[in-house]
């Protein structure tokens, strides 16, 4: 506890799922948590879970003034940022014939282009020591049908940190990136139980994991404990791509 005390974090895409429980994760550890949602009864229901250290920025982050605009404030108000979380990102099923230009560029849009310009209008808060977590995917390094559009864009952000990792380094500014396997999140409880099934087989560990194994490793690579990790990324996954 108290491993992000006194520290400002930003989590983009903060108020529901994996993005809540980090939300959740890094207040109870002492931070400042700014965190964003594009809609106003999800930002009010997860203020009311996380408690005194909420602090709620609604916004749509696919937008570069969006972007802009939710780091001035963070910098009007809090002055920096220790720790920056992107997670905001989609997914949607489309086998290669099925791919349309707007299924494309909603998904690069979203995981792509919105991390980079989010952390280039981050960078002039972050302070030295300062640490940058992706929420990327074991999608990455895995062909699933019907989703190479998400599964290119989770690679492409992999890719981007260690370019980031290269660039920032210098100014003592750590980039990592947590990439979760199958995750139990209200998404996954709606599927059928065969299809559940099926997916928990091919896990070593026999069970899908939790938003809050995940808030975890975000807050791992938060915090002072990662500080000699830079460029990595660490998944989440039960044993499903390392085995």
């Amino acid at each position: 506890m108290n491993r992000l005390n006194n520290k400002v974090s930003v989590v983009l895409g903060g108020a529901k799922g994996i993005g809540l429980a980090i939300s959740q994760r890094f207040a109870h550890e002492g931070a400042a948590t700014w965190f964003t949602s594009r809609r106003d009864e999800e930002l009010q229901a997860a203020a009311a879970t996380i408690g005194n250290n909420a602090l709620p920025l609604r916004a749509d982050v696919s937008q570069q003034s969006e972007l802009i605009r939710i780091m001035e404030k963070v910098q009007a108000e809090s002055g920096h940022i220790d720790v920056l979380v992107i997670n905001a990102g989609m997914s949607e099923h489309a086998t290669l014939e099925q791919i349309s230009a707007d299924h494309f560029e909603q998904i690069f849009g979203l995981n792509v282009r919105s991390p980079v310009f989010a952390l280039q209008a981050a960078l002039p808060l972050l302070k030295p020591g300062a640490s940058v977590v992706l929420i990327g995917s074991i999608a990455d390094v895995i062909g699933s049908e019907g989703y190479g559009v998400y599964s290119a864009s989770k690679a492409a952000l992999r890719s981007f940190a260690r370019t980031w990792t290269r660039e920032l380094a210098p100014r003592g500014i750590r980039v990592n990136v947590v990439a979760p396997g199958p995750v139990d999140t209200e998404m996954m409880a709606a599927a059928s139980e065969a299809f559940r099934q099926g997916i928990i087989s091919a896990i070593p560990l026999g069970r899908m994991g939790t938003p809050e194994e995940i808030a975890s490793a975000a807050l791992f690579l938060a915090s002072d404990d990662s500080r000699y990790i830079a460029g990595a990324e660490i998944c989440v996954d039960g044993g499903l791509t390392q085995v």
